[in-house]
């Protein structure tokens, strides 16, 4: 009987995580000692992993799986954009499933479907896997990519912006202004991206000899519920000055919500948004941004995903501060 990955990870005393980053090579993981190890059981239990096979469909394969959240928000339509542009120049398809809102299960489906056609390559759009269904992806050999997505490690490759300069730019942008009283709204902290945002807003604020309040910061899921729900609990007659939305759907929800309360932007309480989608400019006022390079992450992680020659590394794409009338 053909020794299993399982089999070997009983035998050499750790999970079959380790075991699988061990034989694919990726460090970062684990120590020497334990690489020796599980090398040594799994060269005495016969085990070989089969990636020819797999490396046999992905390269005839012509589909590129896109696993996206379902989080209420507008900023993936750019990068699917992105994607969608760069496959038809390589004459790929694209298939999409969504896996929910933090939803370990919807994950799993969805890694498990993408697998089991064997794809040419997998990106996956503003989703922090869990650490069972991450093993998953990495067992299963195919390539790669996280978009609009970062992990505070080095071994899992990523096109995204630089979350803490986001929270820092957009908090020093109204600090120049002259806002001393700033919120942070609508933005899930459970995640590193929030986590990111968050360290960079405060280290602004510190660094002007500002305070920082808990009750300044008011959480969520970036949706435009979100942020009207926050403006309501800042009130008619709000402490801050200035508030920062998590994204442009939660930002506008914030501005709605001071319209509703008679408060005049920019003159009584000034906006900038996260994102800089088109739905800044449409809206009046016209929102203040930080721009991601939506689009850019699109094509980027689609060329490093098909170009296998290159070392596999973690980019920023730029950000950029808009000006508009919210401000």
């Amino acid at each position: 009987m053909t020794a299993t990955i399982k089999d070997v990870a009983e035998e050499a005393g750790v999970s079959t995580a380790t075991v699988s980053r061990v034989l694919a090579n990726k460090e970062g993981f684990y120590s020497e000692r334990t690489a020796q190890r599980v090398r040594k059981v799994a060269t005495s239990l016969g085990y070989e992993k089969n990636i020819s096979a797999v490396e046999l469909v992905t390269q005839k394969s012509q589909v590129i799986g896109v696993i996206i959240s379902s989080i209420k928000t507008n900023f993936s339509n750019k990068i699917i954009e992105g994607i969608q542009d760069e496959a038809l120049k390589h004459g790929l398809s694209v298939i999409m499933l969504y896996a929910g809102q933090n939803d370990p299960q919807l994950q799993e489906r969805a890694l498990k479907t993408l697998i089991e056609r064997s794809v040419k390559g997998i990106l996956v759009v503003a989703i922090q896997l869990t650490d069972q269904n991450l093993t998953l992806l990495q067992s299963s050999q195919i390539p790669y990519r996280f978009l609009s997505t970062s992990y505070n490690s080095d071994q899992l490759p990523s096109i995204a912006s630089d979350d803490y300069q986001i929270g820092y730019q957009a908090t020093q942008h109204l600090i120049q202004k002259g806002h001393r009283k700033i919120g942070l709204v609508a933005m899930d902290v459970s995640e590193y991206i929030g986590q990111q945002r968050v360290a960079g807003y405060k280290d602004a604020m510190r660094q002007s000899a500002l305070p920082v309040k808990d009750e300044w910061v008011k959480t969520g899921m970036y949706t435009y519920d979100d942020g009207s729900n926050a403006m309501k609990a800042f009130g008619q007659r709000p402490e801050v000055t200035a508030i920062i939305g998590a994204s442009d759907l939660a930002s506008i929800g914030v501005l709605n919500q001071a319209v509703q309360f008679n408060i005049k932007v920019p003159e009584q309480l000034a906006i900038v948004s996260i994102d800089g989608t088109y739905l800044a400019e449409i809206v009046r006022p016209q929102l203040t941004t930080v721009t991601q390079a939506f689009y850019e992450m699109g094509t980027l992680g689609m060329q490093t995903l098909l170009d296998q020659t290159q070392p596999v590394r973690s980019r920023f794409t730029p950000i950029k501060i808009e000006i508009r009338q919210s401000t």
